[in-house]
């Protein structure tokens, strides 16, 4: 396989973290971790992480704010947001501004392999 994949994980839940981290790692990818969307932000700046799996709803810069900033970071970033309260509002605005995938919380193994699989494949 080709170098794994850095990806950069934001939610204000530890458990959720260390839960989705646990997921990434078994699929051979090095995770970094943030607990708000300030960090995020800070983070993705820092190390440019191939991707990104973001809550919407969190302390300080919510999700949809982190994505927008880090779209102007990089208008390449590969953002996959996460979110118990999804509606179809937020799921479109975070489409709009950029995400490439909306995971409903709680989400399945799958999911996240097709996430992952998904940014990998926008390596180039």
């Amino acid at each position: 396989m080709c170098k794994p994949l850095k990806i950069l994980i934001s939610d204000d839940s530890m458990l959720l973290r260390k839960k989705l981290r646990e997921e990434l790692e078994m699929l051979g990818c090095q995770v970094v971790e943030a607990k708000d969307g300030q960090e995020v932000v800070e983070a993705y700046a820092k190390f440019r992480p191939d991707g990104v799996f973001m809550d919407i709803v969190m302390p300080k810069v919510g999700g949809l704010a982190a994505l927008k900033e880090i779209k102007e970071i990089d208008k390449q970033a590969r953002v996959v947001m996460l979110s118990s309260t999804g509606t179809a509002a937020k799921l479109l605005e975070a489409l709009k501004l950029g995400a490439i995938d909306f995971i409903q919380k709680p989400y399945n193994s799958s999911q996240i392999a097709k996430a992952v699989n998904d940014i990998g494949r926008k390596e180039n």
